[in-house]
């Protein structure tokens, strides 16, 4: 089977508490699933590690304390698979996306972007969401040993020269400015 080929793909990434997931939500909304799909690497990766671990795959879905007992231990499960695979949870990922604008929402490790990028060349936009300590602390944001300092949080802080930043510190007109740029380069890629 062949692999998809989407004419667009959006690879962010982003610290906790960042907005990640508020500002792909919002790209979304705007272009339409008919358009764009929002993939998330973390999805299969919780997916398996809720099978493995016989826990609940929704609660670790969510922003609250259950995935946050398990955040430690999940990162290291899935450290473990990458070295054995470093591209198995981007196959899963995006299994079944036909959208012609993809959004990897949740972009943490250097081998995400290596992925995408040597399949996908000509389509990848990397981009980086950007929030003070102060603005992610005000979301719910507290520095976590073993998490906050782990390559899943900080394996892109350094060493990627990403193609767009989107600054998402409260300023609404400076988002929507942002966002405009993105979805213009969708809609011209998407058509």
């Amino acid at each position: 089977m062949a692999a998809p080929q989407p004419k667009l793909i959006f690879l962010f990434s982003g610290k906790r508490k960042s907005g990640k997931d508020y500002v792909t939500d919002l790209i979304q909304e705007r272009l339409g699933p008919h358009v764009c799909c929002i993939l998330r690497l973390s999805a299969p990766l919780k997916a398996q590690y809720a099978r493995d671990h016989g826990l609940d795959y929704s609660e670790l879905l969510s922003a609250g304390q259950y995935k946050e007992k398990y955040r430690a231990d999940m990162i290291q499960w899935g450290e473990s698979k990458r070295l054995e695979d470093p591209g198995f949870f981007c196959r899963l990922a995006i299994c079944g996306a036909t959208q012609p604008v993809w959004i990897v929402s949740d972009c943490r490790r250097m081998s995400d972007l290596q992925w995408f990028w040597k399949e996908y060349p000509q389509q990848c936009v990397s981009v980086r969401v950007e929030a003070s300590e102060q603005t992610r602390t005000q979301r719910g944001w507290k520095f976590t040993a073993g998490v906050d300092d782990a390559e899943s949080e900080c394996g892109l802080d350094q060493g990627v020269k990403f193609d767009r930043t989107v600054n998402n510190d409260g300023d609404a007109a400076l988002l929507e400015e942002q966002l405009e740029g993105l979805l213009s380069l969708a809609k011209e890629r998407s058509q």
